[in-house]
This record gives structure tokens, C-alpha cells and sequence, in this order.
């Protein structure tokens, strides 16, 4: 898939710093990689990469998905970036918010994710088809499967829904289904997300990526652990992410 376009004009430049806000050089820095690398990537069109005014620039949430897909190790400073006035929340708490479930249903993708929206602890007055409809569209433009049998359903640009804190649904699978993995396996874990706001779904998505990247949290989620480990494990991973300093 050739990821390189040309953005559409578009009427606010707040808009635009909030969607195309990376530069070829932060990139390479947040992916610790060169830039020479970076541009390497966009020729071979594999690098979600737009042009705006004759530059390369990222989506911060697309960059961090497709990281997290090929399992590339992303700097601490994606937890710190600028703008950021408030505490990223604490994987604990996100996982503790949308809920830990087991044995659950689903003879496919669609059917599996049905499942999953109506488990989630949406507000009385959330449209859970519309729901479904956002994750079923992000999967048509490419699969969120990151291998190893974990699939991390979320909307393609950020989801802002009336949810009081990001939250983040853990669901094992019943049986594991075909979702065009980068590995070819079948996915049995799913971590669903929704967040409030633009910046809370971005910080979550590399909390969450940096956590799947360490041994111990990526133990207790494949021997499927108790709720008691997995948020054991998620304590533990967010005393590793520093803390930025305006939340100090």
C-alpha cells in the first residue's frame, strides 16, 4: 500500500498542527532511526507519510500505530511531547476502566468486535453501532493486528467520545480468528480503546505499545492472566514511563 499523499486544504492551521504535527526529523527521533532511514521508508511507500507544502509531515497517531505494528521500540519523548499540560493516564487505570473480560464470543472479526462494543462500559447514551461502524471501517483500510495474537482495535484518526477517562477493553477470545496479522497468526487478544480527547488517545496508544514490548506484561497477557497480574503488570509498566514535567 503507497501511504504517501498529498493533504487536502484544510481551514484551520490548529487543525493541522493537531493531525500532521511531525516533521521528517521528529520522527526519525521518536522512531530512533535516521532521517535517511525515514525517507527510505516513504520512497518504499510503506511509511504513512503526507505532503504539506512541499515537506514530508506524520500523524502522530498513525506514526505510533504503524510502530507499534512492526514492533519498533519508539523514544521515551512520545510520553513527554510539547503541549502536553496534563498527566498521560496510567495504563492501570485505562485497563481498569473499560474492563478485563475472558471467553469471549466472536466466529470472526466483525462478529468479534460486535462482541467487544457491546462489552464496553459505554456512557447510557453512546450509538454502539456507530461504534462498531468506526473500528469496522479502520480495519478495511488495514488490519491492527501487531502479531503474536494481539490486535489493538481503534479508529484510524483519534476517537473522541463522551467517556469521562481513556479507556481501554481487554478481551480474550474464545477461539482465535483470521485478522490478516503481519505474522499470519490468528488473534486471540484484543485491547479496544476510546479516549476523550485527541492527546489522551495518543498517549494511551504508546502506553499501551510500549507495554506489549516488555517481557513481563507480555507474559501475563499470553498465559491470559488473572485481573489481578495484568494490572500488577500495569502498575509496573507505568512506573517505568517517566512523568512529564508539567504534570510534576
Amino acid at each position: 500500500m503507497l501511504w504517501t499523499s498529498v493533504l487536502p486544504r484544510v481551514s484551520s492551521i490548529t487543525r493541522l498542527r493537531q493531525t500532521m504535527e511531525l516533521s521528517v526529523r521528529e520522527s526519525a527521533s521518536l522512531l530512533n532511526v535516521s532521517e535517511k532511514t525515514i525517507y527510505r521508508w516513504i520512497k518504499q511507500g510503506v511509511l504513512p507519510a503526507y505532503r504539506v507544502h512541499d515537506q514530508y509531515r506524520f500523524n502522530r497517531a498513525e506514526l505510533l500505530g504503524w510502530a507499534t505494528a512492526r514492533r519498533l521500540p519508539v523514544s521515551f519523548d512520545i510520553f513527554t511531547g510539547p503541549q502536553q499540560t496534563t498527566p498521560a493516564a496510567p495504563l492501570t487505570d485505562a485497563i481498569s476502566a473499560g474492563g478485563i473480560h475472558y471467553g469471549v464470543g466472536g466466529a470472526d472479526r466483525s462478529a468479534a468486535l460486535r462482541c467487544v462494543v457491546e462489552l464496553m462500559p459505554l456512557p447510557p447514551d453512546a450509538d454502539r453501532e456507530f461504534v462498531l461502524h468506526v473500528f469496522l471501517t479502520r480495519e478495511s483500510l488495514g488490519s491492527t493486528a501487531i502479531g503474536n495474537g494481539i490486535a489493538l482495535p481503534h479508529a484510524r484518526n483519534p476517537m473522541v467520545m463522551s467517556v469521562p477517562h481513556p479507556m481501554i477493553t481487554l478481551c480474550f477470545l474464545d477461539q482465535a480468528i483470521e485478522y490478516e496479522a503481519i505474522d499470519g497468526q490468528p488473534v486471540h487478544t484484543l485491547f479496544t480503546m476510546l479516549s476523550p480527547t485527541v492527546r489522551a488517545h495518543l498517549q494511551m496508544l504508546a502506553r499501551l505499545s510500549y507495554a506489549l514490548r516488555q517481557p513481563a506484561f507480555a507474559s501475563v497477557i499470553a498465559r491470559r492472566g488473572t485481573r489481578e497480574e495484568i494490572l500488577k503488570a500495569c502498575a509496573a509498566v507505568d512506573e517505568i514511563i517517566p512523568t512529564p514535567p508539567s504534570a510534576a
